[in-house]
């Protein structure tokens, strides 16, 4: 199974193309400048959106999961948050990709939102992380407002009619930039569903990023993620969950790099 990676500026694919026997994941989105002005033009223009962050770990999803692939196709925005997916887009020739960690963007984004008059929602993780981080943020950026925290139960599943129901809930409140840190699949999953059930809200896929804002989980030291070495640092500070999934990731990246090669050349 082939994966192609960023092919920037041409036809975003079907969702029948990404369930189909080769797997299209599209960096579309080269920097988060690009990004940033991407979402303010359309809450300017009323439009929604919903902001993927493409990582190995997605793209080991995306071959064994048709409701994930689905849902990416969905996504008007993908941009590259691990360092390898940047690697393998520089070797298919697009030498414009940064890096751009989803929980990095919450600060501009949240400026962004309280500078527009923007009313924002929080979606995942718990309660009490919701609730200090929405206390901090609005703390940070004045004039921000957290219009709605919704912390959904267990067994969360982004494809139901509760998950419908806290759509709407995020309607009502008034926000029109949701950000949704369940972890994937379930946020690019929800956020498919979100843009087309309310085309006016936007949504942004955070994972993790309100746990590291209210120090419930630590991110890697910045030298760290200097020298590309957050993987390994997260694997050793959660083996138990992490080592599986960086396995896996690891035994996909020769095959997406010859793939990428093989796009740079031709």
């Amino acid at each position: 199974m082939e994966i192609f990676v960023a092919r920037i500026g041409q036809e975003r694919p079907k969702p029948e193309e990404l369930a189909g026997p080769g797997v299209l994941a599209l960096v579309d989105v080269p920097t988060r400048a690009a990004l940033l002005a991407g979402m303010e033009a359309a809450l300017d223009a009323g439009q929604g959106f919903a902001v993927a962050t493409l990582n190995l770990d997605h793209i080991v999803k995306l071959r064994r999961a048709p409701a994930f692939r689905r849902a990416y196709a969905a996504q008007t925005h993908v941009v590259a948050d691990g360092n390898p997916v940047v690697w393998l887009s520089h070797l298919a020739g697009r030498r414009d990709v940064e890096l751009v960690p989803g929980s990095e963007l919450i600060t501009p984004v949240v400026a962004m939102a309280a500078r527009k008059g923007v009313a924002v929602a929080l979606f995942g993780s718990t309660e009490p992380v919701l609730r200090a981080a929405a206390a901090r943020l609005e703390a940070d950026h004045q004039g921000l407002r957290v219009a709605a925290c919704i912390a959904p139960p267990m067994g969360f599943d982004p494809e139901s009619a509760a998950a419908d129901a806290l759509l709407d809930e995020v309607a009502a409140s008034g926000a029109r930039l949701c950000l949704l840190a369940l972890g994937a699949p379930k946020q690019e999953m929800l956020a498919a569903r979100g843009i087309s059930r309310h085309p006016g809200l936007g949504f942004l896929s955070i994972g993790a990023g309100l746990d590291f804002i209210v120090g419930h989980q630590t991110r890697a030291p910045l030298w760290v993620r200097r020298i590309a070495m957050e993987w390994l640092w997260r694997m050793l500070s959660n083996p138990r969950r992490l080592a599986k999934r960086y396995f896996d990731c690891a035994l996909v990246l020769p095959g997406l790099a010859l793939a990428a090669r093989r796009i740079g050349r031709g």
